[in-house]
């Protein structure tokens, strides 16, 4: 049976970011994931992740959104950004108990070979040190229309770096709803990528919201799907939910699960 992590960069937005820890366990959750809780402080995370009694699956690299940046891995010239950006969420992550980390690698308009030995460098150095602390470093493909111009936008470009940079520390994150829209053909996809694969997560496509909504994608047929290959960890539940969090939940009982 799946079991589920609540992102609480993307649920529970009707409080504040650090409210959504007791939030999601007063729904159920056990675990959680989120991308870097900007202008938080990390003692003021941990006081609020422990009170909720849940564990922190994940958390993306720092970035700074708001100033339109998403990562640093391939972008030229921002290594010391990247350097920085990694320690600093190694930090949150082991105060966390975060065991894997989404190594972002930035907005590039046209790539170069330039910025292939930038990240493939970039996720050699991040995986030595991930090493170290017993994290997983993960890269996740995005699609063009949830991103335009980001960096990491193929399966092939991830699968390749995860080759040459050949550590137990580097794996791929499969989202699936930037699967169907980076190239669909999930069956066969899935089965050729899971041996990578370090997490999952879901949304429906193409309005990004509960795997019950309408859209293209039956998530019934995914969840067997990922178990009959063995995927047996966490899946993030990366959506917007369409009424409120809570409401929206009620998928999760429809598919027969439990949280």
């Amino acid at each position: 049976m799946p079991k589920f992590c609540a992102n609480l960069s993307f649920m529970f937005t009707e409080k504040p970011f650090e409210e959504r820890y007791q939030l999601a366990r007063d729904a159920g959750f056990k675990a959680v994931e989120s991308a870097f809780p900007l202008g938080i402080s990390k003692d003021d995370l941990v006081n609020h992740k422990t009170k909720a009694n849940v564990e922190q699956i994940l958390i993306n690299t720092y970035t700074d959104t708001t100033k339109g940046e998403f990562g640093y891995a391939a972008v030229v010239g921002q290594g010391w950004q990247f350097d920085d950006s990694l320690k600093l969420t190694i930090d949150y992550a082991k105060s966390l108990g975060a065991k894997k980390i989404h190594i972002m690698s930035g907005k590039v308009e046209q790539p170069t070979a330039f910025n292939d030995e930038r990240c493939e460098n970039n996720l050699w150095y991040a995986s030595k040190m991930l090493e170290k602390e017993n994290i997983i470093g993960l890269i996740e493909p995005i699609n063009k229309y949830s991103l335009p111009n980001y960096y990491m936008d193929s399966y092939e470009k991830a699968l390749s770096l995860i080759k040459k940079v050949n550590s137990p520390n580097l794996k791929l994150m499969l989202d699936i709803f930037h699967l169907q829209q980076i190239q669909g053909d999930i069956t066969h996809t899935i089965k050729d990528v899971i041996q990578h694969v370090g997490h999952v997560q879901i949304a429906q496509v193409p309005n990004r919201n509960e795997p019950d909504t309408a859209g293209e994608i039956n998530y019934q047929y995914v969840f067997d799907l990922l178990e009959s290959v063995g995927y047996n960890d966490w899946i993030g539940l990366e959506y917007k939910p369409s009424a409120t969090t809570v409401q929206g939940l009620k998928w999760i009982k429809d598919f027969n699960y439990t949280l």
